[in-house]
């Protein structure tokens, strides 16, 4: 065999894989030239949706702070109701305290010596009761409940109602306002 011929046969077996390649590549690319529209397609949309997600951060941030600024709002009314319902139960456990002292009062004062016995008309009457008398007969007459007198503001004394009115939070000042217009 020639060279010639020899050298023709190599290129020809060189060829054969080339054309091979260049069929497959033409097909990839003709896949790639079909998706493009689509992938100019998918990057519209993904811009489109950055602009509304950078549109709309202003949006949630006035949204976060209004919701901030309610939040403080409440908590400093929930301080101040907490405040307030202290300072009552710290007032309730004084007056809890001198009914308590008033109670041991009256028992030593009734104490029957040994053997004696007294029946419940003997023991005192309690504090108001000739108020909550008077308006429970009122009520009776007129066949209704009469707004009269309550167990608190027969327990509460002048003094709870009168002096310091400036050192009651606004609860305390309208539940003894309400108290005193009971009686």
């Amino acid at each position: 065999m020639s060279p010639t011929v020899l050298l023709d046969v190599v290129i020809v077996a060189l060829l054969v894989p080339t054309i091979i390649y260049a069929v497959i590549l033409n097909r990839r690319l003709d896949v790639l030239r079909r998706n493009r529209d689509e992938l100019g397609k998918m990057i519209l949309a993904f811009n489109e949706a950055t602009v509304r997600a950078e549109a709309g951060i202003p949006k949630m941030r006035r949204a976060v702070e209004e919701v901030g600024e309610t939040l403080k709002e409440s908590m400093g009314k929930a301080q101040g109701l907490r405040d307030d319902l202290a300072f009552m139960t710290e007032r309730a456990d004084s007056m809890a305290n001198r009914l308590e002292a008033h109670l041991r009062e009256a028992r030593a004062a009734v104490k029957p010596a040994a053997g004696e016995t007294f029946a419940a008309a003997d023991l005192p009457e309690p504090l108001g009761m000739d108020k909550v008398r008077e308006t429970g007969e009122g009520a009776r007459v007129a066949g209704g409940i009469a707004p009269g007198p309550t167990l608190l503001s027969a327990l509460l004394s002048e003094d709870d109602f009168g002096a310091h009115e400036d050192d009651r939070s606004i609860a305390e000042r309208q539940l003894l306002r309400a108290i005193q217009a009971s009686r």
